[in-house]
């Protein structure tokens, strides 16, 4: 059974890719619920293409949902402040964008294998600040269905990901967390903890698999 945490981040793929190109001023809200439906039928359309050429997928993925994630604001709450000031401009940016790439090849099959079970965007929520969260859940192969929540922060006018919590785990928590422990384990290297962020994306998926809570 794929986990929770790869049904979980399924969806946040499912979901943001095609929010770059969403109408100025579009809510939050509505950003999930009408991109939803776009993505899930461009993935009907090229599902067996993807598979035929995994890296392309990756690369797609990269281009269509970077531009939605906050890359910048999520790696300075992953480093924390205790690292991210120290880390140069230079730093910063190789780790946002392994940061990316690791997120994409590593839960990217996730997305294959996802079959139009459903998907239900809960009701809006208060918009009036520069922070806001979208409830949604997904229902599993096995009839299961899987709580997400995807906080969100307006930056110039548009809404950008800030974090998702997965069935009760806090995905940004988590990264931090893992993100701290390399620092350790590595001797406080910052390079080699950037470097080898795709082997720490793989341990977190391994320490949120033992956090998984039964399924609704």
């Amino acid at each position: 059974m794929i986990s929770i945490l790869r049904r979980g981040l399924l969806v946040l793929l499912a979901t943001l890719p095609l929010l770059a190109n969403a109408a100025p001023g579009q809510s939050a809200h509505d950003l999930v619920q009408d991109t939803t439906n776009r993505m899930l039928a461009d993935l009907a359309a090229n599902k067996e293409k993807y598979k035929q050429d995994p890296q392309d997928f990756y690369a797609a993925l990269n281009s269509i949902v970077g531009p939605v994630v906050d890359a910048e604001g999520i790696s300075k709450s992953i480093m924390t402040v205790k690292y991210s000031r120290k880390a140069t401009p230079a730093q910063m940016q190789t780790f946002q964008e392994n940061f990316k790439r690791g997120l994409f090849q590593f839960y990217g099959n996730a997305l294959l294998e996802y079959n139009n079970q459903g998907i239900t965007v809960d009701a809006p929520k208060d918009e009036s600040g520069d922070r806001t969260s979208v409830g949604m859940t997904v229902k599993g192969n096995n009839g299961a269905i899987y709580p997400v929540q995807y906080t969100l922060e307006k930056i110039n006018g548009e809404w950008k990901l800030r974090n998702v919590i997965i069935n009760g785990i806090n995905i940004g928590k988590l990264f931090r967390d893992q993100f701290a422990d390399a620092m350790q384990r590595n001797g406080n290297d910052l390079d080699k903890t950037i470097n080898g962020w795709a082997g720490e994306v793989a341990k977190a998926k391994q320490a949120a698999e033992q956090q998984e809570k039964p399924a609704q």
